[in-house]
């Protein structure tokens, strides 16, 4: 990179030279700083003209200290919020959008309540507590594992290109070729959707767990792995985990 901004840096400055010399010679152009008054104007432009080019050119790409582009790691839930946000405001993503960030709030509320429920029956050092937290840990970690997975599929959405393509006002495609991009768009939006359908299932599946643990009376730490609920949720998990 830097032998590319030197070799541009010299371009810049034999440009300016070779203009100023047909300029300012007397066997080409001829124009003289000092004669009439035009002349005189218009070497003093050239001559300053070509001064700001050099300059700039050293500060852009001699000196000037490059600008590194980072994306901030998405680790809390506030990160999760912030990201998502601004694509709320794409008309044919907002309903998606609004529909993620409305389940992350019911995803803390079930946790919560699912961890009060937990420490109303059993004791913390049990190992029907550790369980029942241990899944609703890896579900709730499946379910943000799914944001960022959605996330990064919204990275790449281009909304003047959908827009082309889906009002098929794009005249530069072929029909075969304006029908493979909105393949494609559909193909885009149907992953999001059903992004956002396994996290409401999963919503679903912790809401059966919660029921189920306030109906127990009591339960031995080898039944909990065939409880309805714990079956479900591990083949949910075990299918969204293959389908990612």
């Amino acid at each position: 990179m830097a032998g590319k901004n030197y070799l541009k840096m010299l371009g810049v400055v034999a440009g300016a030279a070779v203009i100023n010399i047909l300029a300012l010679s007397p066997a080409f152009a001829g124009v003289t700083i000092g004669g009439s008054a035009f002349e005189t104007a218009l070497g003093v432009t050239l001559l300053a003209a070509s001064a700001i080019a050099i300059i700039y050119g050293s500060y852009n790409w001699l000196y000037k200290t490059p600008i590194v582009l980072t994306t901030k790691p998405i680790q809390t839930r506030e990160d999760y919020v912030g990201a998502l946000a601004p694509y709320g405001r794409i008309r044919v993503l907002a309903e998606d959008i609004s529909a993620a960030l409305e389940q992350m709030d019911r995803m803390d509320k079930k946790k919560a309540t699912l961890l009060k429920v937990l420490h109303q029956r059993f004791e913390l050092g049990e190992m029907s507590f550790a369980k029942f937290s241990s899944v609703a840990d890896e579900v709730e970690n499946l379910f943000y594992l799914n944001i960022k997975s959605v996330l990064n599929r919204l990275g790449v959405f281009d909304e003047a290109e959908y827009e082309r393509v889906m009002t098929r006002k794009s005249a530069r495609y072929s029909p075969k070729l304006l029908q493979e991009k909105t393949d494609f768009y559909n193909d885009y939006l149907s992953y999001i959707k059903h992004a956002i359908g396994t996290n409401e299932e999963m919503l679903l599946q912790l809401d059966k767990l919660l029921l189920e643990i306030s109906r127990l009376d009591s339960i031995e730490p080898g039944e909990i792995e065939q409880m309805p609920a714990m079956v479900e949720i591990d083949s949910l998990i075990k299918q969204t985990k293959y389908y990612k």
